[in-house]
């Protein structure tokens, strides 16, 4: 199991076009769902993600509207003025939370600790979308690839299912 940042960014850059061709493999083959899952699930088990934090400094968080409901009760404001001081637009997702590239990343990370974790939004909650999401895990398989450059879990769930399936590197 690697762990290190600085090694899981270096091999998931490294094996991006090995990824890529395990996604069409993928995608071309049968693989039993619920096995990837469980898989998964060992490894999210092995690496607590409060220790990490690097989803937080990497990818940005697109709201919903329930989110933004949430959040604003939470911080005890009005959904307007949420939106006015914790969001920003973005052209391909829309409303997401604030995210200072190089700084620091999301607006709600200090150090490694969510400061809104018990309000965070369903896309964390969710985060890396290997049990939880929606769609199959082929079909998810594009966000991973990128994910596997930062996330711990991702990059040891691409590696374990390449060999569970037996695709050939």
């Amino acid at each position: 199991m690697i762990t290190d940042l600085v090694q899981i960014k270096r091999l998931g850059e490294q094996k991006r076009p090995e990824n890529e061709r395990f996604r069409k493999h993928l995608k071309s083959h049968g693989f039993v769902e619920r096995n990837f899952r469980a898989k998964a699930e060992e490894i999210e088990a092995e690496i607590d993600c409060t220790v990490c934090a690097n989803c937080c400094r990497n990818a940005t968080v697109k709201l919903q509207d329930r989110d933004v409901e949430k959040l604003a009760k939470y911080l005890r404001i009005k959904p307007a003025q949420f939106l006015r001081d914790y969001t920003q637009e973005d052209e391909e997702q829309g409303t997401v939370l604030k995210f200072e590239e190089g700084k620091g990343g999301c607006v709600f990370l200090d150090g490694n600790d969510c400061t809104v974790y018990d309000a965070r939004p369903q896309i964390c909650v969710d985060f890396p979308h290997l049990v939880r999401g929606n769609g199959t895990i082929p079909f998810r398989m594009w966000q991973f690839i990128d994910r596997a450059t930062y996330c711990p879990i991702v990059y040891n769930a691409l590696e374990a299912y390449k060999e569970m399936t037996g695709f050939k590197r």
